[in-house]
């Protein structure tokens, strides 16, 4: 039996349900939302429904990392178990909690000198993230140890693919990831851009595609071209959406057509409140594995 745990932040946007049966722990992030604080706690403080809406009629939000205290005492009540931990951070492309993790970490090591702490930084975000979640716990389950599994999340991360669009430029343009002009003529001409994560963690814009029902398809395509296997693409695939239920349902109808070894069906999660407060309403990801990459 192996005497460590697996942790992750709320940002990996899964289910509570979900990460109660794979056995992962969450350490939550913070929003705010018109001034008033809740955590990003998979949706119990405020369901993602009702965020959205809020956010749609015109609410203003923030959000706040995970911070060392919070990760000393999240880990603490561990390693007094005697159990090893392997934590897997949001990106550090997009997120500092990386480095306060890292400040915890060493923290701890000075109380705790027979105990160990191991953090990956998953180049990744919300179910894209979780999906690397669910990847490790069946590593784990299937008996690897905690340094062979940190070893696996090194090597492998970068092969988790997330491609994401949104046909609301409003969030963008108040992230600075689209210009107000721009952002302006792409409402007018309905441009949905598709970005993915880069191979730093960040998030890049790739296309600008004029209408849903083409970035829907071009999303597709660009699975096909980067998915293990291709066509035949066995692995696992999961959607984030917030506001977009029927249609991420349509392009995951699509995905399981096109790629008809997957395994199981596509798993449609809504986007969380931490990563949901900077996209916004409107958006819909994609998250599989693929070839590696490298920019």
């Amino acid at each position: 039996m192996n005497n460590y745990v697996l942790t992750c932040c709320s940002t990996a946007d899964l289910s509570k349900e979900h990460f109660e049966k794979r056995n992962i722990q969450v350490v939550y992030f913070h929003f705010e939302l018109d001034g008033v604080e809740y955590l990003d706690d998979c949706g119990a403080s405020m369901p993602p429904e009702e965020l959205f809406r809020r956010m749609d009629a015109g609410a203003d939000t923030k959000t706040s990392q995970v911070s060392v205290a919070e990760y000393t005492d999240f880990w603490k009540k561990y390693l007094e178990q005697g159990l090893d931990i392997l934590h897997v951070t949001l990106s550090s492309g997009i997120s500092g909690t990386y480095q306060s993790a890292m400040i915890a970490k060493e923290d701890l090591a000075e109380l705790y000198p027979d105990r160990k702490i191991l953090v990956v930084d998953s180049l990744a975000a919300s179910s894209g993230y979780g999906l690397l979640m669910d990847k490790l716990a069946d590593l784990r389950d299937g008996g690897m140890g905690i340094e062979d599994l940190y070893a696996w999340a090194e090597d492998n991360k970068r092969r988790l693919h997330h491609w994401f669009y949104t046909n609301d430029l409003t969030y963008f343009i108040r992230g600075g990831r689209v210009s107000k002009t721009a952002g302006m003529v792409g409402q007018l001409l309905s441009i949905c851009p598709l970005l993915n994560v880069d191979h730093q963690g960040r998030l890049t814009p790739r296309e600008k595609i004029r209408g849903v029902k083409k970035v829907m398809q071009r999303t597709v395509d660009v699975m096909e071209a980067h998915a293990q296997g291709g066509k035949a693409y066995n692995g696992k695939c999961y959607i984030c959406q917030s506001l977009r239920e029927e249609q991420a349902a349509e392009i995951a109808g699509m995905i399981e057509a096109r790629f008809p070894e997957l395994d199981g069906k596509v798993q449609i999660y809504p986007i969380g409140a931490t990563i949901g407060s900077h996209t916004g309403p409107g958006t819909i990801a994609v998250f599989f594995w693929g070839d590696r990459r490298e920019d």
